[in-house]
This record gives structure tokens, sequence and C-alpha cells, in this order.
């Protein structure tokens, strides 16, 4: 997490800001922004298999522009008019996933009190990007299928979030082509952040799933294993095999020895 200030500056320095962040995923916070800013994205990272950065802005994106350089040309990848679409994600291919600078160029403003410039980023994998397309690497992850029992016993291992539940209810939302699942959650067994929580009033566990409107998820009834990964704090589906169907497919493996991790039955 960074937060930085163009008021910081010498009023009549001309100098461009750089700043450097050393995570494979985080956000930036640039407040009143002016001038210009370059901000270095620097993994910590012993192989190049990062090759994929993917930018969301705050949905009160204002006063910038984002643009990627590479061979010392600036290509413009958010406009402050597509950084209010707080839906809005754009991915690029990185050509040095070590290093990937990025730069903020302020809007010519009078007045710049209360702009913020405020956007998140991951660094993806080829593994899980078709390509530098935010919703294809979400459509791949989901598959839009069943799983097959490969696919499902490796999901619970590498999986962001593995929650058992049942579906209270799926909304469409045709205009973002996504669609949300809202999970009655009975058993967290693993979740990166605090997406599935409990509500103070009823005591129950609650989250919402998003998928591709393209998968056509429907409202089924029984018990589900939710899993899946977290992009820019939201949860998208994986596999969702039924319980009981997930628990006959882990105990014919555990027997045969061909589970790729243990995982908590009761």
């Amino acid at each position: 997490y960074c937060l930085d200030s163009g008021l910081s500056w010498e009023p009549r320095s001309r100098a461009v800001e750089q700043v450097h962040l050393r995570c494979t995923e985080g956000s930036l916070e640039w407040m009143y922004p002016a001038r210009a800013l370059r901000v270095v994205l620097e993994p910590n990272l012993s192989s190049a298999r990062h090759t994929t950065v993917c930018i969301k802005p705050a949905s009160d994106f204002q006063g910038a522009s984002i643009y990627v350089e590479r061979a010392g040309q600036l290509h413009l990848v958010v406009s402050e008019a597509e950084g209010a679409r707080s839906h809005h994600v754009s991915c690029f291919s990185a050509h040095t996933p070590q290093r990937v600078a990025l730069f903020l160029q302020a809007s010519p403003q009078r007045d710049i009190s209360r702009r913020m410039a405020s956007f998140q980023y991951e660094l993806l994998s080829n593994q899980s990007a078709a390509g530098p397309d935010f919703k294809k690497m979400v459509l791949v992850e989901a598959m839009c299928r069943p799983c097959d029992n490969v696919e499902l016993l490796m999901a619970i291992c590498s999986s962001d979030f593995v929650v058992k539940g049942s579906i209270r209810n799926v909304s469409h939302d045709s205009e973002n082509h996504m669609s949300q699942v809202d999970v009655s959650v009975q058993k967290v067994y693993r979740q990166k952040n605090r997406i599935f929580q409990q509500d103070e009033a009823s005591g129950e566990w609650r989250g919402p799933i998003r998928t591709l409107l393209q998968c056509k998820v429907k409202k089924g009834g029984g018990d589900f294993l939710f899993t899946g990964n977290e992009h820019f704090g939201e949860a998208w589906l994986g596999c969702a095999p039924r319980f009981k169907d997930f628990m006959f497919i882990y105990r014919a493996a555990r027997e045969r020895g061909a589970n790729p991790c243990e995982f908590q039955l009761n």
C-alpha cells in the first residue's frame, strides 16, 4: 500500500516523483495529483512467471491518466474518463516482468482540491491469464463447466477461498457481463481476505461470489463446496461441486493416496 501527495513538491520543481512497489498486488493513492508520478513495479520474484499486469481504478479516480512505459514510449492504459468506471479493469502484457514502469500524468486543473488518483494492481501469471484481458482470465478460471476430479482436487489446495454453503440468491448484471452468487456459508475452510463475514444481526455467515454472465449460473438447492480466487477484493468462482459429490471424490482419492493435499473433513 502506498500513499503519495503531489503537494509535497516544490512549486517550481519540474522533477518527476518516483515510487517503487515490490508486491505482486497492491494499491496506490496519489492525492492532489500535480505534474507526473512514475510508479515502478519491482516484485521480489525468483522467476519471471508474472507476465500480465491488471489495473483497476477506484470508483472516484480523477485528476490523472495512467500510461505504461515500453521501449521509451508511453502507451495509454487508463484515461481520466475511463477511470471513473469502477468495474473497468485494464490489462497489458509485461515485456520485462521484474520491472514494469507506469507513468501517471496529472490532468491540468485550476482546483486540485479533493482529487485523488487511486488504483489497485495485480501481477498475473500466464497460467491464469489468457492474454492481456481480465474477462478472459476470469473465464479461464471459472471455465463455465463442471470441474473434473483432478481440477477439483487441485482447487481445494490452491484456491484463495474454499467454503461450504448454499445459494441464497443469484443476480445478473448484463451491462458488466457479470453474475453474482450470494452464498449462505456453513463453514469457511479458507479465505484470503474477509469476503465471507458473519452478519451481526442474524449471526449467519454470508458472502458474494462473482462469475461471468455467460456461465449462466442458476440458483440450485442443497450444499455446495465453493472454490475460486480473489481479484481486486472480489471472489471469483472456480470449481463448485455439490458437497456430497466432493466428499465422495476426495475420500476415494485419499484411499488411493492420490489427493494432492490434506483437507479438513470435519
